[in-house]
């Protein structure tokens, strides 16, 4: 990464909102992920975080790739790569879903 007193080059950036979803069982729940990068094929990552856990790959996104853990079926975990954000959507939600969820960006795709 490169940076000059006027402009930073190079620069990754995840961001999610701040606070928490509340919704019941049986709703769908979208979770807002944007970012900003300067890598033409980047991949994003979404993670779960049970409580005393650590956090658990959910799935994977890139502009040519879209893989899911195991755990984590398609049908229920997904999220769409759009040109600055990777919202992840959980449908048909269950009460073991709550957690916190995170989301990453590597220029590699490394778990």
């Amino acid at each position: 990464m490169f940076c000059s007193s006027t402009e930073c080059k190079g620069e990754e950036k995840v961001t999610q909102p701040p606070g928490d979803v509340i919704l019941t069982q049986g709703q769908t729940a979208t979770l807002m992920c944007t970012f900003s990068t300067t890598d033409s094929n980047p991949f994003l990552f979404w993670y779960k975080q049970e409580v005393n856990s650590y956090p658990k790959f959910i799935l994977r996104r890139s502009r040519y790739s879209a893989d899911n853990s195991p755990e984590f079926v398609k049908d229920r975990f997904d999220a769409e790569l759009k040109d600055s954000s990777v919202p992840l959507m959980i449908q048909d939600l269950h009460v073991c879903d709550s957690a916190v969820y995170y989301c990453a960006l590597s220029r590699r795709g490394l778990f």
